[in-house]
């Protein structure tokens, strides 16, 4: 064998070698992309406006605040039951088995608030949100009342309205801020902050507005 045919054969073997990692890494790519839930807006319009973009088949179309009006009135639980199970000339999950219950929920939640609604896009049963940090807790909501320490909220930073609070101990406070005390409703009135949420916003008030990774 020659010189020149073995370098050919090299060549080859190289280029299906590349072709294979490219192969691969494009499959581990969609796999990837996969895993995260799409926006109801993504699954709308990659799926159901091909129907309801259109009202075919007596499909609500999007827009249409009467038609839509009526559906609404079901809750989205009753909604999403006829478009996980198929209804009429709908099949199941919209025809792409591949979506999960929360990507039709969404979609379902788009079109309605498409059409006059004002529903809320489900949260991810499957992706775990990413934990906020005291400082964002107290800009968006405690700071309402703590930093002017309206309705004698203890105010950010001031050790002598905190302190006396904080003698039984942080779970304590923590616990009280769940369940809501005085003025404050439960959780600040932000009904989705977690529990460990609520630990971090304390903890920065009570340093005045410093970050700390462990409790006072």
């Amino acid at each position: 064998m020659g010189t020149r045919t073995l370098f050919d054969a090299a060549s080859k073997h190289f280029l299906a070698l590349v072709v294979s990692v490219l192969a691969i890494s494009c499959v581990a790519q969609d796999a990837a992309a996969q895993t995260a839930e799409r926006n109801g807006k993504e699954v709308v319009e990659s799926l159901c406006i091909s129907c309801h973009g259109s009202g075919t088949n007596g499909a609500p179309k999007i827009g249409d605040k009467k038609a839509w009006a009526s559906r609404a009135s079901r809750g989205l639980g009753g909604l999403s039951r006829n478009a996980l199970k198929g209804i009429r000339d709908m099949p199941s999950h919209g025809g792409n088995l591949n979506l999960t219950d929360t990507e039709v929920e969404r979609a379902i939640t788009y079109m309605v608030n498409q059409s006059g609604g004002h529903w809320i896009e489900p949260v991810s049963r499957t992706t775990r949100a990413t934990e906020r940090t005291g400082a964002q807790i107290v800009s968006i909501r405690c700071s309402h009342c703590h930093q002017t320490g309206v309705n004698g909220a203890p105010k950010i930073g001031d050790k002598a309205d905190w302190i006396p609070r904080l003698k039984p101990g942080l779970d304590v406070v923590v616990r009280s801020a769940i369940n809501g005390h005085g003025g404050m409703p439960p959780r600040g009135g932000m009904a989705d902050l977690t529990d460990s949420e609520i630990r971090n916003a304390i903890i920065f008030m009570f340093n005045g507005g410093t970050p700390v990774t462990k409790a006072p």
